[in-house]
């Protein structure tokens, strides 16, 4: 092998597969910033989260008992119970109005509160972040006079 003509040798990776490389790269990049721009990232880490609740209506005392039966526990403050409770009207309050649990505290399952309610109610749980830029229906419920 001469090194003369090893020196002189002008062979490279074609002009084509360079540009094709150089608009890669750059499709790449114009992606993860526009994710980063556009908060794609931080949608992904918001969930609703994924919990059954059972309901118990009892005639003689006027009273829905709406028990966590399980699945994530979600804090006190972001879980609202919602509708029409009956002869009183729409309302809305968060879980800690009707329990025990403090504001910090968690609901989880097992966890059960008794709400005052006719037998015509049409209720729902529903969680929504504290930011209150996000809400979901976990569970609902109608009387048996709805």
């Amino acid at each position: 092998m001469d090194i003369k003509q090893l020196i002189d040798d002008d062979d490279a990776v074609s002009p084509v597969i360079g540009v094709i490389l150089m608009v890669a790269i750059t499709v790449i990049l114009a992606a993860v910033i526009a994710s980063f721009v556009l908060g794609l990232g931080d949608q992904a880490q918001q969930t609703t989260p994924q919990a059954s609740f059972s309901w118990d209506y009892d005639s003689s005392s006027s009273d829905v008992t709406i028990t966590h039966d399980g699945g994530d526990s979600i804090e006190v403050q972001e879980i609202y119970i919602r509708g029409d409770f009956g002869s009183t009207g729409d309302s809305a309050a968060t879980w800690g109005n009707w329990s025990t649990l403090g504001s910090t505290d968690d609901v989880s399952a097992g966890n059960s509160i008794d709400v005052g309610a006719e037998s015509s109610y049409d209720l729902r749980v529903v969680y929504e972040t504290t930011e209150g830029d996000s809400s979901a229906t976990l569970s609902q419920d109608s009387g048996p006079d709805a």
